[in-house]
């Protein structure tokens, strides 16, 4: 479960606001993160470090760099960010590395981090929270995050850039759209994707219709399911998406394994077509950030394929199995 981004956790707080405190000289820059809380910072932070992809990619995106960010195979596409020092997780934050780097602010995962607040308090760093559970929360992130850095109008920029994409896919008819079951899968563990969670807001948002939006969520990560064959097969997905933060074939051949132990998978269209994918971990493993824009234009590619595939119109160059 260690390999389980930040996309699994708890939904975020109220929407941010950001100001200058100009009274009394202090010139403090105050911004309130998901959490609710107010965080009051001595200027634009210096050193940052960030206990997520997305936060990361964000970061960069708004003409930033981090100090530290975290421990991942997945590939960064700025080079500053690959050369940053690693400093754990999320889910495993390294209190020593990270104190080695005297950060200003450190942004983590709103609930997730909560419990680390006195911690890194503790050796002077200041801990924003944030969360990915949606477009919508990518776009908060980007606009607070814009807020830290002063950099308001690029942050306005991209989340328009977003906007954009977001529109044009809902322009188009949703009519002959697949059912599709979105599994987020480390070996041994797999999970539904509900419309709650980030894999399910893109899966909705691409144009696809998610077989699992009634299914009751788990307790422990409220975004997802439990995977229950009997009820996949009642549902019957068309094709079916796996996200991993892992080696996808590993986690690809860990889950044919599971499909395997219960022959009620056989009775699924996506299982007998062999219209089972693989989703790109840098873009669905994990937050993507501004990259969220790739990850709709693939996802609606797919969906389309699958669709074209479906109703026996051939289509070049989208879709795949594992």
């Amino acid at each position: 479960m260690l390999a389980i981004p930040l996309a699994l956790a708890g939904c975020g707080g109220q929407p941010q606001q950001a100001a200058t405190a100009a009274a009394a000289g202090q010139g403090k820059l105050v911004v309130t993160d998901f959490a609710g809380r107010e965080v009051a910072l001595k200027g634009v932070p210096q050193r940052i470090v960030t206990l997520g992809n997305g936060e990361t990619d964000i970061v960069y995106a708004l003409g930033g760099q981090v100090a530290g960010r975290p421990d991942s195979d997945v590939p960064l596409p700025y080079e500053g960010a690959e050369q940053a020092a690693r400093i754990g997780t999320a889910h495993e934050v390294d209190l020593e590395r990270i104190a080695l780097l005297h950060p200003d602010v450190v942004l983590g995962n709103d609930p997730m981090n909560v419990k680390d607040i006195p911690t890194l308090e503790g050796i002077g760093a200041k801990m924003v929270l944030t969360s990915a559970n949606s477009i919508d929360e990518i776009e908060r992130q980007i606009k607070l995050i814009g807020q830290l850095l002063e950099r308001s109008s690029r942050a306005d920029e991209l989340i328009a850039g977003i906007e954009e994409k977001r529109t044009a896919l809902a322009s188009k008819a949703e009519a002959g759209r697949p059912r599709a079951l979105l599994v987020y899968g480390a070996p041994g563990t797999f999970m539904a994707a509900l419309p709650t969670s980030l894999g399910g807001n893109l899966l909705e948002a691409a144009g696809g219709y998610n077989i699992a939006s009634d299914y009751p969520r788990l307790q422990s990560y409220p975004q997802y399911a439990q995977l229950n064959a009997e009820r996949i097969v009642d549902s019957d997905p068309e094709v079916i998406f796996i996200m991993t933060h892992g080696n996808p074939e590993e986690v690809a051949d860990s889950f044919v394994a599971e499909m395997r132990k219960n022959a009620a998978w056989n009775n699924v269209a996506a299982v007998r077509a062999d219209r089972v994918e693989v989703l790109p971990a840098a873009l669905f493993g994990t937050n993507p950030g501004t990259r969220v824009v790739e990850a709709l234009e693939l996802l609606r590619g797919k969906l389309d394929a699958y669709a074209a595939e479906l109703s026996g119109t051939a289509v070049a160059g989208q879709g795949g199995s594992t």
